[in-house]
């Protein structure tokens, strides 16, 4: 099969298998545990790797990490080396996706590890389309927050889940990540740590829960989408910067805020909340909506989000100074900020942000993503995606 142009492998249609309710009583209870040995399908796992991520640093851990992947996956799954032929091979290797390992064909319950090396900007995107509609159990993003927002973005297209364009619709594949990049920010609001034997025995494990997922759309009326946190103005534009100085790991955030900072000024914004009226805000510096908690290397901007309660989180701080910066940045990292003067928070389901007198280019981006500038609106997709929690 085809796609933009890439080859790529046909993994084995699903079928619907058994879930039962976990009995987990911690802060994410609501799961939904998938158990490889009680289902009568083929587990196809497909691993999408950022090699270059952080300055190359990803590709290296992934290599040391995939002994363990093999034997703790393979102990779930039974995994045996797959004995492809040379065409196989050649065919595995031109599409980017390799399949490392594959259990005893002849069992029910055979289960596929694949790799796939991302090439560049938005190939992520199309490995994850393709593995969707090829069935896959679970798509799990190795990487940073800019690996795992492309794989989000992946679970969509033309402005519905992947998934719906199946006129079946027998198969939810669950979305899965494993920290490996410079940022990491979306894992700490599940207070996951920076440890990819720790992902990966979640991923053995198979826990699920539905996450809310945010919505971004333009005058263009395309739709973007995102995961943790989408930002405008000041953190956009510092953003936008800091991603010149990933070499320098998580010190790039605050280069790039230094540099924001040179050409910023506060700007007038009118907002609408939950389709109401429009209202104005004076002298805006930054206005971040939190699907999650985290953004810019563990800044907690909007400490009360939870990407399981189908509301956005917004935070507005108003007409700070480069020295406000500097004298409250720990509040920032620690989520105390909200008890500042000139900052203000709430809980929305969606919000339309435009300039007033649309004399400049105001910066918005998403999990760390550069989209453009205003006018936008964000809408809040609630339990749009199963993920391995």
């Amino acid at each position: 099969m085809a796609f933009h142009g890439i080859v790529v492998v046909a993994m084995a249609k699903p079928s619907i298998f058994r879930a039962e309710r976990s009995l987990s009583q911690d802060l994410y209870a609501d799961h939904t545990i998938y158990r490889s040995g009680a289902s009568t399908r083929r587990r196809d796992l497909v691993f999408v790797v950022n090699p270059r991520g952080a300055n190359g640093r990803t590709g290296k851990e992934w290599k040391k990490l995939l002994p363990y992947l093999r034997s703790r996956l393979g102990t779930d799954c039974n995994l045996l080396p797959v004995r492809a032929s040379c065409g196989e091979m050649i065919r595995l290797f031109h599409c980017g996706l390799k399949v490392m390992y594959l259990s005893n064909t002849n069992s029910l319950s055979a289960c596929k590890i694949c790799e796939s090396l991302t090439s560049g900007p938005s190939h992520a995107i199309d490995i994850t389309r393709e593995a969707i509609r090829e069935g896959a159990d679970a798509v799990i993003a190795v990487g940073g927050d800019g690996t795992l927002h492309e794989v989000v973005n992946g679970f969509f297209w033309g402005g519905k889940p992947v998934s719906d364009h199946d006129s079946r619709g027998t198969h939810t594949t669950a979305l899965g990540l494993i920290p490996l990049g410079t940022g990491s920010d979306f894992a700490r609001t599940f207070g996951w740590k920076n440890d990819p034997r720790e992902a990966i025995e979640r991923i053995a494990k198979g826990l699920r829960s539905r996450i809310d997922v945010g919505v971004i759309s333009g005058e263009s009326g395309e739709s973007h989408y995102f995961i943790n946190v989408a930002d405008i103005h000041l953190s956009a534009k510092a953003g936008y910067y800091a991603s010149r100085y990933k070499r320098f790991g998580n010190l790039c955030y605050v280069i790039g805020a230094l540099q924001a900072f040179l050409q910023h000024h506060n700007q007038d914004l009118k907002m609408k909340v939950d389709g109401g009226d429009w209202e104005v805000y004076s002298r805006v510096t930054a206005l971040c909506i939190g699907n999650a908690k985290f953004f810019g290397g563990g800044m907690k901007i909007t400490p009360n989000a939870d990407p399981l309660n189908g509301n956005f989180e917004v935070v507005i701080l108003q007409d700070f100074k480069w020295y406000d910066f500097i004298f409250k940045l720990h509040k920032l990292y620690n989520g105390t900020h909200l008890l500042v003067n000139n900052v203000t928070s709430r809980s929305v389901r969606s919000i339309e942000v435009e300039e007033i007198d649309g004399s400049s280019g105001i910066y918005v981006q998403s999990d760390g993503e550069y989209l453009g500038f205003l006018p936008r609106k964000f809408c809040t997709l609630s339990a749009a995606i199963d993920m391995i929690c």
